[in-house]
């Protein structure tokens, strides 16, 4: 494999709405050479949705097959396994958003949560993980954001454990957490 200067085996890129975190975390993975796989985890629900995901990939440009996944996320990656020099998730907020709004019990999704972690504890090839760093805002009025905040940042603690490399992206400039 040619060498990419990249030494991680998972690299969780976490930042704020527009922080430039996708942008730097495909930079990352365009340092390896094609294959790659770009895993979706967004849907288009709506007009606007379905823009930023056609602008999105717009951005990735050649060399970059893409899979969608949801819900189940830890299957794709390790369907991955062998087949890619790197593997991108844009992004882990949408998943677990995506989980909450199947009606799951907490049970349920925390299993989906230990299932990823299982996966991404196995894998071989370089995987980029992108996330929204959704706690250092205002406490949110409803239960179910609540609950969202809270899941989230549960996981990207857990995750920042399993990660090579954590990055923090503000103002679309990056600040290592973790590695590097």
């Amino acid at each position: 494999m040619k060498n990419t200067g990249q030494n991680f085996r998972v690299a969780l890129i976490l930042g704020g709405a527009r922080s430039g975190k996708s942008r730097y975390g495909l930079s990352l993975a365009a340092k390896f050479p094609a294959p790659r796989l770009f895993v979706a985890t967004g849907e288009p629900g709506d007009a606007e949705m379905a823009a930023r995901i056609e602008h999105h990939r717009g951005q990735r440009g050649p060399g970059w097959d893409t899979r969608e996944a949801p819900l189940n996320l830890a299957e794709a990656l390790a369907a991955a396994q062998g087949h890619y020099r790197v593997i991108l998730v844009d992004c882990l907020t949408l998943w677990l958003s995506n989980l909450m709004l199947q009606d799951k019990p907490e049970a349920g999704i925390e299993e989906d949560c230990e299932h990823l972690l299982r996966a991404l504890e196995q894998i071989s090839t370089p995987t980029v993980l992108i996330s929204n760093e959704v706690g250092w805002g205002i406490v949110p009025e409803n239960p179910l954001a609540r609950a969202f905040r809270d899941r989230t940042g549960w996981l990207h603690q857990r995750l920042a454990r399993v990660a090579d490399l954590v990055v923090l992206v503000v103002a679309g400039l990056p600040l290592t957490i973790k590695g590097g």
